[in-house]
């Protein structure tokens, strides 16, 4: 078995997977707090305890900061809303486990969630990030293909106007990353029974 040369040795120590993703971490909140725009590499490197120079180290610029914080967060999103998608649930069903992934996904990324709702709009237009908008409309497409269906089952009210309600219900879930707290009084799941207990009892058909 061939020897790693002493530059192979000082970057796998240097340069752990654990210590790219705390930097990640690091620069997600500082995105999230202060906007892409305001965020220089010195800022990151600042927060993180050390110089700029050293944080190119690990990242070529900010934008590919981002790239990884935003990329990395949809990825799982999807990963869990396409096994909801494919597991054959009847659309309330559907509803509810979207919903309660949702949540939980704001706990596990909730900067990201953040510089995802004040930044996609713009970012999107730039070829870089034009993933940004492939996934709007598959998460549109997903939201609203529940709701039809179950308009369509006499799950959910004939009058439904679906396109306001999908509105209604994106905006009220990922809201929640202004306010939550990972760690606080109710965990994800939780929040998410007690929005649906809300939201289903407005949209659900009844037994008259």
């Amino acid at each position: 078995m061939p020897k790693s040369s002493n530059s192979d040795h000082k970057k796998t120590t240097v340069n752990p997977p654990e210590r790219r993703e705390e930097l990640l971490a690091i620069a997600a909140e500082v995105f999230a707090a202060q906007g892409y725009n305001a965020t220089t590499v010195r800022k990151i490197a600042d927060a993180a305890g050390m110089l700029a120079g050293s944080l190119y180290y690990h990242f070529d610029s900010k934008e590919s900061m981002l790239d990884e914080i935003l990329s990395g967060f949809l990825d799982e999103l999807w990963a869990r809303y396409d096994a909801v998608l494919g597991a054959g649930l009847g659309p309330r069903e559907t509803l509810e486990a979207l919903v309660t992934e949702s949540f939980r996904e704001i706990d596990r990324h909730l900067a990201a969630v953040a510089i995802y709702q004040k930044e996609s709009k713009h970012l999107g237009t730039r070829p870089h990030f034009a993933y940004l908008v492939e996934s709007q409309q598959k998460f549109e497409k997903a939201w609203l293909g529940t709701l039809e269906r179950g308009v369509a089952a006499k799950v959910f009210r004939a009058d439904l106007d679906v396109r306001l309600t999908y509105r209604f219900v994106r905006d009220t879930v990922w809201v929640a990353a202004s306010w939550y707290r990972p760690g606080g009084r109710h965990s994800p799941e939780e929040i998410a029974r007690q929005y649906l207990s809300m939201v289903l009892e407005g949209i659900a058909l009844h037994d008259s």
